[in-house]
């Protein structure tokens, strides 16, 4: 007897009334875990360094084919919860939008591989095995989120064919834009030390002002490239430059700046932090002072060559929106930089427009239509 379809937006609905914000679990696992578990996955919670994470997979382990999906349901904060028109939590349906956090990004992609892939394996059980990674570590340091699943997996001989991360992809219209990759990321902590005096006596001291706008600029003006094949330009943003000097009369001993840096795959960070060590050098020799970098690497640029995923996921957008989705690099990180260690990989969901937003939301609609791009992937994968 066909079981009753499960509602995506529903599911979406219960997710968000979940208080996850990272790194809580705020019960958003153990409700996915119970109604994964009820449709006969063997669900594991994969914890670690006090992060939550869900590992559930359907069919045989080592099966012929595995097809994989990947998520998150932590959250980011709030923000001033004054501003929210609408209960944060309270996942409620208002002029065609399902409102609060993580409406959009993620609980809504979540939902939608979930149902999809719970009614799949109970009306048409496939010749294969469905494995679903789910964290509660992508908003924040994403140390223990996605990667300590993966280190699980590998440990335990569990392993996807391929994987569809279900973050939003779409810009504006629903079924425009799968990501193919994603620029690489970086962070870098400048400081440059010199030797305090008073600014009526300047040549008593060192100011190290001078050379970190010299720095600054030679830095923020220096052309990384521009693009390669499936990327634009590497971008370098100089986000803070910092003395905490609020005297008018003294030279101050040290000055820190922040730089962070999106690249392509023209680069790797290894070539950038040895570049921007070189200019650092090159500044402190020439005015005669100290300098230090530090740097903190969010992920390197990788890319899924178009090919039988791009195509098998595209065909499915295309003929369950009407729309022809661009293959794209763009955007900030995701967890499918560390999944494409393990397997191919790609991107698709919702239009993020409201995303980490004040009144953050999803159109009811979308979530119904997403489950509908997700099952006929699996159909044609499966197929």
């Amino acid at each position: 007897m066909p079981q009753t379809p499960v509602d995506p937006v529903e599911l979406t609905a219960d997710l968000v009334r979940c208080p996850s914000v990272t790194p809580a679990e705020g019960g958003a696992l153990v409700l996915l875990q119970e109604r994964l578990g009820a449709a006969g996955f063997t669900c594991t919670r994969v914890d670690r360094g006090g992060v939550s994470n869900l590992f559930a997979r359907w069919g045989a382990k080592g099966a012929a084919k595995t097809f994989g999906f990947n998520g998150h349901t932590d959250v980011v904060p709030l923000g001033d919860e004054a501003a929210w028109t609408m209960p944060p939590f309270g996942a409620e349906i208002k002029d065609g939008y399902l409102w609060g956090r993580g409406a959009t990004d993620m609980k809504s992609g979540v939902a939608a591989f979930a149902a999809a892939a719970m009614d799949f394996v109970q009306d048409t059980p496939p010749d294969g095995a469905i494995i679903l990674t789910i964290t509660g570590d992508e908003e924040g340091d994403a140390e223990d989120g996605t990667t300590a699943l993966l280190d699980w997996m590998n440990g335990n001989d569990e392993a996807m064919d391929v994987c569809l991360v279900g973050e939003p992809t779409c810009p504006d219209n629903m079924g425009e834009m799968i990501k193919i990759g994603r620029r690489g990321s970086l962070s870098a902590w400048i400081t440059i030390t010199g030797v305090q005096g008073h600014s009526a006596y300047p040549h008593r001291a060192c100011n190290p002002l001078p050379a970190m706008a010299r720095l600054m600029d030679r830095l923020s003006s220096h052309e990384l490239d521009q693009g390669t094949q499936h990327f634009d330009p590497s971008t370098l943003a100089v986000v803070t430059i910092d003395t905490g000097n609020s005297a008018t009369n003294v030279i101050p001993a040290e000055c820190r700046a922040t730089v962070n840096i999106r690249f392509n795959d023209a680069h790797n960070s290894a070539s950038l932090i040895a570049w921007m060590q070189d200019e650092v050098d090159k500044v402190a020799e020439e005015f005669g002072v100290t300098g230090a970098l530090e740097v903190k690497v969010s992920g390197e640029s990788f890319l899924t060559p178009p090919g039988a995923l791009s195509n098998l996921v595209a065909a499915a957008v295309a003929a369950e929106t009407g729309v022809t989705p661009v293959l794209s690099t763009t955007g900030g990180t995701s967890d499918a930089r560390f999944v494409k260690h393990h397997c191919p990989v790609v991107e698709f969901g919702l239009v993020g427009q409201t995303m980490h937003q004040v009144d953050e939301r999803v159109a009811v609609d979308q979530i119904g239509q997403l489950k509908a791009v997700y099952s006929r992937i699996l159909r044609d994968y499966f197929g």
